[in-house]
């Protein structure tokens, strides 16, 4: 389900114990995870945690260095 700001919400999952969660099909085929893919958690103060996919941070890792050189 996705709202009028962007965000979406695939239900919840449970932590099994080795610390392993199933990300909702939906979801998955929403951002193209496949598997083998490799995935950056990040978590802040408020206990939230975000997913990202790491080729997406490599992109824009990239990004901002190309940016820093511009400025140079």
């Amino acid at each position: 389900m996705t709202d009028n700001k962007g965000k979406s919400f695939y239900g919840s999952v449970k932590v099994g114990e080795r610390g392993q969660i199933v990300i909702p099909k939906k979801a998955r085929d929403e951002y193209g995870i496949k598997p083998g893919d490799s995935l950056v958690v990040f978590g802040d103060d408020k206990k939230v945690v975000k997913i990202m996919k790491a080729d997406m941070m490599r992109d824009f890792a990239l990004k901002v260095l190309e940016d820093l050189d511009k400025n140079d």
